[in-house]
């Protein structure tokens, strides 16, 4: 039997957030740092409180996050969909307000590859007729 009351996985371009809720008082960890240590800014800090003040839980859980992969609002966006998918694994209920805020769904937009012969994903080299 686990600890945690629920468990969720969230992605955002290249991050992978695993979120574990517990019973608690509100506390939330990422990465073995608090949430306003870990993000630069307040807008950051903000995203990943979002679900939380959707669902009136912000005193109801302590959050321990591990992620990796990307940048900080990457990171951020991730922490947000996997704390989203923890929510309604404790209480089907929070699905609604979650979806109907977007949460629940995967931003899937990811950086182009570079191509082959070319300077980026779409910019070529100059061409030159002499």
């Amino acid at each position: 039997m686990s600890v945690y009351a629920s468990q969720g996985t969230g992605r955002r371009k290249t991050s992978v957030a695993r979120v574990y809720l517990k019973n608690g008082k509100g506390d939330i960890t990422v990465n073995g740092k608090s949430l306003d240590d870990y993000f630069n800014t307040k807008e950051q800090a903000y995203i990943v409180r979002q679900a939380l003040m959707v669902t009136d839980s912000e005193k109801s859980y302590d959050i321990l996050v591990n992620v990796h992969g990307g940048g900080k609002t990457g990171q951020a966006g991730a922490i947000l969909h996997g704390l989203s998918r923890a929510l309604v694994g404790v209480d089907e209920n929070n699905l609604k307000p979650l979806r109907a805020n977007g949460f629940m769904s995967r931003d899937s937009r990811m950086v182009e590859r570079k191509k082959y012969g070319q300077r980026g994903a779409r910019r070529k080299y100059q061409f030159s007729k002499r």
